[in-house]
């Protein structure tokens, strides 16, 4: 019987779910991330036209609909909340996939992927000279890591500090 893999914490969810009612083989993908929790990274270090935070999540779903290409998986987006996972007030900006035909150990590497990934995209996109773990961390690790450069750039997003707004 197929199980449900799931990544959450308090900044960001990656959730794949067995979607029965659409056939065997059928999973949903939702992904979410709360863009106010992020903001003392983010704030003042990205460009006027997308939140990094958003931008970031949306870059990984591209790859991951990439790397399903490659092994012969279909994706294909839904309209649809993913609110079982997470707050729907707040910053919350989540997307939600079907994914059909997937081996299960391209499931597990989707959670994989998209949970370093999608920090690394906001890391970069602002500038910032930590290095993010490469290796998935628990979930409540990474949470401590991402309040960590929260607490360090709390504050501080005057441009000049960001070298890319100079």
């Amino acid at each position: 019987m197929p199980h449900t893999y799931e990544y959450i914490n308090e900044f960001m969810y990656f959730v794949i779910q067995p979607d029965e009612s659409r056939g065997k083989g059928a999973y949903i993908y939702c992904s979410g991330a709360d863009m106010f929790r992020f903001l003392p990274i983010t704030r003042g270090r990205h460009g006027l036209a997308s939140n990094s935070t958003l931008r970031g999540l949306q870059l990984v779903n591209l790859a991951i609909r990439d790397m399903a290409l490659a092994k012969g998986v279909t994706i294909t987006s839904l309209k649809g909340e993913c609110s079982q996972f997470a707050p729907t007030k707040g910053g919350w900006y989540s997307e939600r996939l079907l994914i059909e035909h997937a081996p299960e150990s391209f499931l597990e590497e989707i959670i994989n992927y998209a949970v370093v990934h999608f920090l690394k995209k906001i890391v970069k996109a602002c500038a910032l000279p930590d290095a993010v773990p490469d290796k998935l961390l628990p979930p409540d690790e990474l949470q401590a890591f991402i309040e960590s450069l929260c607490n360090k750039y709390q504050g501080n997003h005057d441009l000049k500090d960001c070298p890319r707004g100079r």
